[in-house]
């Protein structure tokens, strides 16, 4: 697609903000961070259930993966091409009208799962999770960079991370919280089939409204282009976008599909032996695992300079909560979780605070990780496969950060591409599931997400690096 031309005559959204305290609305949209975190991990609890429930192969289940992160390229694309015809809808409403609309589609596909229950039919809990996701990605597309223009540019990573580290708290409660109520209390009540899946989704349209109307009535900053915006597909042009939408479609999809594994992979005989409910105890310390390194992120991409050092604070009482929750299971599994924090944050040295650096780091990480897991059994391969969740922490926030940077009036549009690149997780998960099926062994199934973080190695060395744009060059 060419590129169209000129730049607007729009003011960088960085340049309008950078000089104001926007702690307070950080804060409130650090809530939406938290609840997309929570309903994306509910996938994981859902996989299992309707896979009983449905008598499905293992990609057919992860079709449910398919549906979800599907909404995110399907409404990213539409959005990237109205933002080419007609120009930056986002720049034109705003950003809290944005997540507003977010919030509001994303409830509706929540209250479609009550009829999908009722009705027994997989197909219809796969439109209600594509309407679910459509408001999720419009929350992406609107919340991101809203995030990063919320305060100075150098600390623009960091604030991510930060949000982000929320954003793991959901994914982190998400498999307890949904465990239970899908697994362990339906057979308590009278409910049969995928039914006990109603209430725990009525809960969570009911939330999602109430944050709308929050986020109606809060003062946030009115950020959005001045002057006339004018349509073109200017993101393009950036080379370090194009290979970090790359790398995100990489990065999510081998996330989704080592978490959407998990709990099958915990109940091998050679691995753990756990029932649903057990193992859903332990994806939530995978998922804790990268809320504790994203505030170590956070901490490590820090400008210091803006008295950041409170995320130092944080992110130690944090490691300190999460070794004690393990402390539930036993003195070795809180010895494990310690050394494993310890490794993590010796990693993040090694990344010298660089954030590609410190990607390439991580990802380099994951991949010993995933060979270990693929070739051990018991315990080392179980600890192997947890411990990736914290060096999962940093990158997709890293990733959106180093692939937004410099875009100036053309970041929204950067923005949608990434969140586009997002379908990933439809992808990946299901190849991972159709690998495990044809060759009947699960564990060898992690080469699928072991291939994407060789990407990311590459985008976090070397594909990242900005290069100079000529505004008149077409793409």
């Amino acid at each position: 697609m060419a590129g169209v031309a000129p730049t607007t005559q729009s003011t960088p959204a960085n340049e309008q903000v950078t000089a104001k305290n926007f702690t307070g609305p950080l804060i409130i949209v650090t809530l939406l961070f938290f609840m997309w975190g929570f309903i994306t991990c509910m996938n994981d609890i859902l996989i299992p259930k309707l896979q009983q429930v449905f008598v499905l192969q293992h990609w057919q289940a992860m079709l449910i993966q398919t549906a979800f992160f599907g909404a995110y390229f399907f409404i990213s694309l539409l959005y990237f091409i109205f933002s080419v015809t007609k120009g930056d809808p986002i720049m034109k409403i705003g950003y809290k009208n944005g997540i507003i609309v977010g919030l509001v589609v994303a409830a509706v596909g929540c209250t479609l799962f009550y009829p999908a229950a009722d009705m027994q039919s997989y197909g219809f809990f796969l439109m209600a999770l594509f309407v679910l996701a459509s408001g999720i990605t419009i929350l992406q597309i609107a919340a991101n960079p809203y995030v990063t223009i919320l305060g100075p540019a150098s600390s623009a990573a960091s604030r991510l991370n930060m949000t982000q580290a929320l954003n793991s708290f959901g994914t982190t409660i998400a498999p307890l919280i949904g465990g239970y109520l899908i697994f362990e209390t339906v057979n308590t009540v009278a409910a049969a089939g995928a039914e006990s899946v109603k209430m725990p989704y009525l809960g969570l349209a009911a939330t999602l409204i109430v944050i709308a109307i929050l986020i109606k009535l809060a003062k946030l900053p009115h950020v959005k282009g001045e002057g006339r915006i004018i349509p073109d597909s200017g993101a393009l042009k950036y080379r370090h976008l194009v290979l970090g939408i790359v790398c995100i479609f990489m990065y999510v999809g081998g996330e989704v599909a080592i978490g959407s594994t998990l709990i099958n992979f915990f109940k091998l005989p050679q691995i753990a032996g756990l029932t649903e409910a057990e193992g859903g105890h332990y994806l939530a310390f995978f998922w804790g695992g990268a809320m504790i390194g994203r505030f170590f992120g956070a901490v490590a991409l820090a400008d210091f300079k803006n008295n950041n050092t409170k995320y130092l604070i944080i992110g130690a009482i944090t490691a300190i909560v999460f070794t004690l929750m393990f402390t539930v299971y036993g003195q070795e599994e809180a010895l494990i979780a310690l050394g494993m924090i310890v490794v993590n944050f010796l990693v993040l040295l090694l990344g010298r605070f660089l954030p590609g650096r410190t990607l390439g780091f991580f990802a380099t990480a994951v991949i010993v990780l995933l060979l270990i897991t693929i070739f051990a059994t018991g315990s080392v391969a179980m600890w192997s496969v947890i411990a990736i969740g914290l060096f999962n922490s940093i990158m997709f926030p890293t990733i959106f950060t180093l692939a937004i940077k410099g875009l100036g009036v053309h970041t929204s549009q950067g923005s949608s591409l990434l969140v586009m690149a997002i379908v990933g997780g439809a992808i990946i998960p299901p190849l991972q599931g159709y690998i495990a099926d044809v060759t009947g062994n699960l564990q060898m199934s992690f080469i699928v997400p072991m291939l994407c973080y060789l990407y990311i190695v590459y985008y976090g060395f070397v594909g990242s690096k900005v290069e100079k744009v000529d505004p008149s060059a077409e793409v």
